[in-house]
């Protein structure tokens, strides 16, 4: 089973802005290990939480999602 491609562009941003998952996790007021459960296409991301990423990456949903 392959990554949701907004797993791996959930990642480049992270990382290319400097960002550990446990920063992005407080950012988003939840457990790291949950974040990483997203990043890594275990659980799929809550649309709730894409909104707040992409403010965080100031890019578009349109582009994490790979449209």
């Amino acid at each position: 089973m392959t990554k949701p491609t907004y797993c791996i562009k959930l990642k480049k941003l992270r990382i290319s802005n400097g960002y550990t998952q446990a920063d992005i996790a407080m950012i988003l007021n939840i457990r790291q290990e949950q974040y990483s459960k997203y990043e890594s296409g275990v659980h799929q991301l809550p649309i709730h939480l894409l909104i707040k990423l992409c403010k965080i990456y100031k890019t578009s949903a349109d582009y994490v999602l790979g449209l």
